[in-house]
C-alpha cells in the first residue's frame, strides 16, 4: 500500500465495518436470518413490497454499485425495472438463498475495494467524478435504509422478534 493509503487505514477499517453496521440497528444478516419462507413473497397491507422484493433490490443495487467500481465497461441500468423484482414472491426457496448469498458475496467484494483501492478519494475513471469513497458509502446507506424497511415488513408480517 502506499503511504496515504497506511494513512487511510482507520478509514478503510471503518468503511469495512460501515458495510456490516449492526451497532445502531439490525444487519442484513440478522434481517434475513430466519424469515418464514411463507410469508418471503406478501406484501403487507399499506405497504408496497415484500421481503422478496427488497431483498432482490438490496442484492441489484448493491451489485450495480460493485461493478460500477470496477468494470470500465459498466452500462447503467434501468430504473426502477433493473433494480426491482416484478413478483412478490421468490420463484423457489433456491432463488431466495442465491440472492441472500449473492448479496453477502458482493458485500465481501466490496469490503476488499476498500481495502484495496489505493485512493479511496480518487475518481472512478469511467464515471462523472463519483469517488470509490462516495460509492463505498453509497452501498452502506442504500444498505441501511432498505435493510430498515425488511424489518418493517417483517414485523408487519408478524415475523420479526429482535434479535
Amino acid at each position: 500500500m502506499t503511504r496515504r493509503a497506511d494513512r487511510d487505514a482507520p478509514l478503510r477499517a471503518h468503511l469495512k465495518k460501515f458495510l456490516d453496521w449492526n451497532e445502531a440497528h439490525a444487519g442484513f444478516d440478522a434481517a434475513v436470518d430466519g424469515i418464514a419462507p411463507a410469508v418471503r413473497g406478501v406484501v403487507p397491507e399499506g405497504l408496497p413490497h415484500s421481503p422478496w422484493q427488497i431483498l432482490e433490490h438490496l442484492r441489484r443495487a448493491q451489485h450495480d454499485i460493485l461493478d460500477f467500481c470496477r468494470n470500465p465497461g459498466y452500462v447503467e441500468l434501468s430504473f426502477p425495472a433493473d433494480y426491482w423484482p416484478p413478483a412478490p414472491a421468490p420463484p423457489s426457496a433456491k432463488a431466495w438463498d442465491e440472492s441472500v448469498a449473492a448479496f453477502r458475496r458482493d458485500r465481501d467484494e466490496l469490503k476488499k475495494l476498500a481495502e484495496d483501492t489505493a485512493d479511496l478519494f480518487a475518481r472512478i475513471p469511467h464515471g462523472t467524478a463519483q469517488t470509490y469513497l462516495r460509492e463505498l458509502l453509497l452501498v452502506g446507506d442504500h444498505n441501511a435504509y432498505h435493510v430498515g424497511q425488511l424489518v418493517m415488513v417483517r414485523q408487519a408480517l408478524g415475523d420479526w422478534r429482535a434479535r
